[in-house]
């Protein structure tokens, strides 16, 4: 069960990067803060970094892992957040990093998933491995990270 230090679940996903097969960042949104700890924004260095960092460490434990079917790091637990992982047939990494213990991250990625098909790879206009800027995709994202926000407050 999620629960923030204000009573809601609206803080439970910190933010989502999208991640291109050559591990360059096409998509970062940030959902706020995480009810009065003070975390900090990040910058577009930072979330650059961030992205940068999970693709490679998700390419080295792929190498490392005694497991030959292995397909990266699924799900990174720390102290102050979970690092929940997706990652496409086509290489295409998307990651949402959220208060410890949120449920059904897995599900929201697989949405997340549906959406970026839907609205960014049917669209004319974008350019596979570039950055994502498509309205649609921005707003049906909002309305499944919303969804899944009023799920988790019903629990």
């Amino acid at each position: 069960m999620a629960t923030t230090t204000t009573g809601t679940a609206a803080a439970a996903i910190y933010s989502l990067y999208i991640i291109n097969k050559s591990g360059g960042l096409i998509y970062y949104k940030e959902y706020g803060g995480v009810g009065g700890t003070g975390r900090m924004r990040m910058d577009t260095n930072d979330s650059l970094r961030v992205a940068s960092l999970w693709h490679s460490m998700h390419a080295i434990s792929q190498q490392l892992s005694p497991t030959p079917s292995c397909s990266g790091i699924d799900l990174l637990l720390a102290d102050s957040f979970d690092l929940h992982c997706f990652q496409s047939l086509t290489g295409t990494k998307f990651f949402v990093v959220c208060e410890p213990g949120t449920p059904n991250m897995e599900s929201l990625l697989k949405v997340i998933y549906e959406l970026y098909t839907d609205y960014v790879l049917k669209n004319p206009f974008y350019e596979m491995e570039m950055p994502i800027r498509c309205e649609l995709f921005d707003i049906n994202l909002s309305v499944a990270v919303q969804k899944d926000r009023v799920a988790l407050l019903g629990r």
